[in-house]
């Protein structure tokens, strides 16, 4: 909770500060592909190191890291000598720890909870992690009011917090014999999730989803340059969809998905490409905002199905693998998505960009179902039940 908190509070300077430095849309996106290109490239020996390794240690070291990290901007920010290369060079950094750190914390979850609590756990999990992207957007454009020094060193400060909570973690990882780096090792994760269309399917349709009906990237144009309003109007944008997504969660803890999980994800991918169309047009705050609670709400049930599928279909001597995996499917989604949403940007412009994004994302939902027909008449979520 403490490292998301820090981490979404920097978001929201990094877009702010890289844009009033450079005034390029292009830029943006280009914060989103430094974080995205060593998670791309290390992520398969991550999955692999997850598997042979302390998750624990590995989750606590990538911790420490993004700490120090986060630090150098906060640094460099309230001396005046920030740059666009040192943020970029940051990102790249943030990028590297996010690759080890997202195989390992993924595979650490299931030998916490059992079987019949994971979606619960889960539920819950992402309950909290959108309940700080509510928080700290927020929270980080009013922060930013103080200097972009001030947002960086409150977000050190809440990630530092993070790494000693976890230092006291309690976690038993199971002994087992440790493998050789071999090209079979490294692609085994994509292997077995080739092989199961349901894993496949389901995380295949969240990154494409997400890739062409991503529009984080562009909020601050959105804020500064089409709704006219400022670092908190930005803030109030970057926490919508995390208000979504929370009440959303409240509702799926007390009604759980129990049937017909295939079809309902489709519908959920559906709603959130139609509503990043009306994005895309609104020209009015409390529209954008509204567009945007129900992209997270419906982005939170594609969550809670595909996260407790790839855990439920995946033995734990794979989990590490097939979390890298899933894990570079949502980094393409996202930081990639960033950089698509940035250049398209600055070809066509924000506006059609999104709408754009929108369109295709309703073409993936077209395409998915016809080209994974086991996911889309999948029934449960744990089939053994």
């Amino acid at each position: 909770m403490a490292f998301s908190l820090a981490f979404q509070m920097l978001l929201v300077g990094l877009g702010w500060q890289i844009y009033n430095l450079t005034d390029s849309a292009l830029s943006l996106g280009l914060v989103g592909l430094a974080r995205y290109l060593p998670q791309l490239l290390l992520t398969f020996y991550a999955g692999h190191v997850a598997d042979n390794h302390d998750r624990h240690l590995i989750l606590l070291l990538c911790r420490s890291a993004m700490t120090l990290t986060i630090a150098v901007l906060a640094v460099t920010s309230i001396m005046g000598l920030i740059t666009p290369a040192i943020i970029y060079g940051c990102c790249i950094a943030m990028g590297t720890a996010r690759a080890f750190e997202a195989p390992a914390t993924q595979a650490m979850v299931p030998n916490i909870v059992s079987a019949d609590l994971l979606a619960p756990a889960l539920t819950w999990t992402a309950s909290g992690r959108e309940a700080t992207t509510i928080v700290g957007p927020a929270l980080g454009g009013l922060i930013y009011l103080l200097g972009a020094g001030a947002l960086y060193g409150t977000s050190t400060a809440c990630c530092l917090l993070s790494a000693l909570i976890l230092a006291n973690l309690r976690y038993r990882q199971d002994r087992r014999e440790k493998r050789p780096v071999t090209l079979d090792s490294l692609l085994g994760g994509l292997r077995f999730t080739w092989r199961n269309p349901v894993i496949f399917g389901s995380i295949s349709l969240d990154m494409f989803a997400v890739l062409l009906g991503s529009v984080t990237a562009l909020l601050p144009i959105v804020a500064r340059d089409i709704l006219e309003t400022g670092p908190w109007g930005l803030g109030l944008l970057r926490s919508a969809p995390a208000v979504g997504a929370v009440l959303m969660s409240v509702y799926l803890a007390w009604r759980p998905i129990g049937r017909r999980v295939g079809p309902k994800m489709f519908v959920a991918v559906a709603v959130f490409g139609a509503m990043t169309i009306v994005f895309g047009l609104s020209e009015m705050l409390w529209l954008s905002i509204v567009a945007l609670l129900v992209m997270g709400a419906a982005d939170m049930v594609s969550v809670v199905i595909r996260s407790t599928l790839v855990q439920l279909e995946t033995p734990d001597e794979m989990r590490g693998r097939v979390s890298a995996v899933n894990s570079i499917f949502i980094s393409t989604s996202n930081q990639l998505g960033e950089f698509e949403s940035g250049v398209l940007a600055a070809w066509v412009g924000a506006v059609p960009a999104i709408v754009i994004g929108g369109i295709g994302t309703l073409g993936v939902v077209a395409l998915w179902m016809r080209w994974f027909p086991d996911l889309a008449r999948r029934d449960r979520l744990d089939m053994r039940a």
